[in-house]
């Protein structure tokens, strides 16, 4: 039934499809190269001297892997293309490389030509270029410029003042209140809700719509536990449970979000636990050998420093990083907080013979006594987590959840904080704004989502702009995550699941607003085949990032995956009994007013009246939805 192509997109599904099945796919057996510790140690060996950090012989780059690409010194996915590896085999004195110096061995000959055949895999964020910009620790004011307008748009003022053709519309109301209502509860705005919004004369109602939302605590909650859930390794079955080396913290984070506990407390309650909230710094204890990197120990270092600092720590908990300047030592500083024995360093898997000493990231603001029992050392680790000075605290929830509302952070990427910010005074500021307010979340997210800027027409990227090269210009197209993509479907077709299997706390509140809005959302169910190949991860690990990139596989499981096949099949029954009484043209607008907020134009209702066919029925409403449901409109938030 879903397979008839009705739209340019559906098209290209139905050819991706028959082409995999018509070539098939096949798969390398050889193990992936590691780039930290292969093809490092050669480029820095033989190459970094010539064509790093400043010195760009020939025109060559090997500070990144873009700048790599672009010195065209290499074609990727072919080494004998590659003027790269005939210089380093060449027989010629004049030619070969490096001029000075051994020749590469065979060996390294072969680790960097498979590194080209590869593609060039890089250790994220990595680069040879020397770091000039320090990231503060401490809070810093700013200055507001005078004059009226939201405070985001008058420290932003300066910054747009500089761009000559800088985006300055306003997206219309039915728009706004689809990209908040989203951002804001995960949910798309009913039919009704929406064209009394739209047809409210009142100025003022862009900012009472964000209040009324906030003031929606189970829907408001519902989709901030998704959130939260990716971010603190909140699952509520999966790897580790089993054993009883994982605990799931549902009941405590739900009511935490509920209540809009403050961020500080909340990350006290996190790091020094109550038995409800221990789940987080309890890490899983993986089956058989791991590597030293991988012990509970250090998944707890890595964890405190990704969540609430934005720090990488995992590179530096097998080694020296190679992205920034944290060390081995300050990994196992942390990790050796939460250890009930000596905990003894090792340094790429190797034992030095040395212990680690319980320590803190930023010693001047504070230390731990190594001599106190671990509930003590956790004690004084929340404390200095969210000590008052510690700026880097509320930057990085700041620069995430600008991210979550703008597509991209202040910062980028979100876990890189030592990264320099495209705007140092709005980072500041709104860091500033989240402490002065007592660390309440929600006013953050109001305070963002009620400025002028979050209302400009959506920027749309060709593709991922280096960090250099980011010009902030509104907010950025958006995907819908898997849960607000399950959301917004059972939502218009009335098939939400029957119970949640999240264990959540007893009296919680409905949501507020229409009875429609009450039904089971994905944030509380276990994940499905569909869902996680819609990109909701297993959470083993720190998930604050999910990926914007359409995959052929989830093109595949819309196009004919059982489980969407069964929900649109209901769904078409669903509205079919609905409407089964009304013409074919109320029943069109009916659909795209629940989908996509809006009447269909007159091509859209000639089309949609071709696949409903001279007399409607459930199986032709459940094509229409297919099609309207792989729109890139319903599926983006724009």
């Amino acid at each position: 039934m879903f397979l008839k192509c009705f739209h340019p997109l559906q098209k290209l599904m139905c050819s991706a499809l028959f082409l995999l099945i018509a070539t098939g796919v096949s798969f390398s057996q050889e193990k992936p190269l590691d780039f930290a510790h292969e093809v490092l140690p050669i480029l820095k060996k033989h190459c970094a001297a010539c064509h790093t950090n400043g010195t760009y012989k020939a025109g060559i780059s090997f500070d990144t892997r873009q700048a790599l690409i672009q010195s065209k010194a290499v074609v990727l996915g072919d080494s004998k293309k590659s003027e790269m590896h005939k210089r380093i085999t060449s027989k010629d004195t004049t030619e070969r490389m490096p001029p000075k110096g051994p020749a590469l061995d065979v060996k390294e000959v072969q680790i960097l030509a498979r590194w080209i055949d590869a593609k060039l895999p890089w250790e994220e964020n990595f680069t040879f270029k020397a770091a000039t910009y320090v990231a503060p620790l401490k809070y810093r004011d700013v200055k507001i410029p005078a004059g009226p307008g939201h405070p985001i748009d008058r420290v932003l003022a300066p910054y747009f003042a500089k761009q000559k053709d800088g985006n300055q519309a306003l997206v219309t109301d039915d728009v706004f209140y689809r990209r908040a209502s989203l951002d804001i509860v995960g949910l798309l705005p009913l039919t009704e809700e929406l064209e009394t919004f739209v047809a409210n004369a009142d100025p003022q109602k862009r900012e009472k719509l964000v209040e009324a939302l906030l003031l929606d605590k189970r829907a408001y909650t519902d989709h901030w536990l998704c959130f939260w859930n990716d971010l603190l390794r909140n699952e509520y079955k999966g790897t580790g449970y089993i054993d009883g080396g994982r605990k799931q913290i549902t009941s405590w984070l739900y009511n935490s979000i509920l209540t809009n506990k403050p961020y500080d407390q909340f990350t006290q309650e996190l790091i020094k636990p109550n038995a409800d909230s221990e789940g987080f710094i309890k890490g899983i204890k993986w089956r058989g050998r791991v590597n030293a990197s991988q012990v509970a120990e250090l998944q707890f270092s890595q964890n405190i420093s990704q969540v609430f600092f934005g720090v990488n720590m995992k590179c530096a908990s097998c080694h020296d990083s190679f992205i920034d300047n944290w060390k081995l030592d300050d990994a196992y500083s942390l990790a050796a907080i939460i250890s009930d024995k000596p905990l003894e360093i090792f340094r790429c898997d190797k034992p030095t013979g040395k212990n680690a000493v319980a320590g803190f990231l930023w010693p001047e603001l504070g230390n731990i006594d190594a001599k106190l029992p671990k509930d003590k050392k956790l004690e004084q680790l929340a404390s200095l987590v969210t000590h008052p000075d510690n700026g880097r605290f509320s930057r990085t929830i700041a620069n995430r959840i600008w991210q979550k509302f703008m597509g991209r952070g202040i910062v980028h990427p979100v876990d890189m904080m030592a990264n320099k910010p495209w705007n140092d005074d709005l980072l500041d500021y709104l860091a500033s704004y989240l402490k002065d307010n007592k660390y309440d979340l929600k006013k953050l997210i109001g305070h963002i989502a009620s400025s002028r800027v979050y209302q400009l027409k959506a920027a749309v990227f060709a593709e991922e702009p280096a960090a250099e090269n980011f010009v902030f210009n509104g907010p950025m197209l958006k995907r819908m995550t898997a849960e607000q993509f399950m959301d917004a479907v059972w939502l218009v077709t009335g098939t939400a699941p029957a119970k949640a299997d999240a264990p959540l706390p007893k009296d919680i509140p409905l949501a507020t607003g229409s009875a429609k809005r009450n039904f089971v959302r994905a944030v509380l169910v276990h994940s499905t085949m569909l869902m996680r190949t819609l990109g909701r991860p297993n959470r083993e690990q720190v998930v604050t990032t999910r990926s914007e990139l359409l995959t052929t596989l989830e093109a595949l499981d819309l196009a004919s995956g059982a489980i969407f096949h069964d929900i649109v099949s209901r769904g078409g029954k669903q509205i079919f009994t609905e409407l089964k009484d009304k013409n074919k043209d109320v029943i069109i607008k009916n659909v795209y007013m629940r989908s996509l907020g809006r009447n269909p134009d007159a091509s859209e209702l000639s089309a949609a009246a071709g696949l409903l066919g001279e007399k409607p029925d459930a199986d032709s409403l459940a094509d229409l939805l297919w099609v309207i449901f792989l729109l890139p409109e319903f599926q983006l938030i724009s």
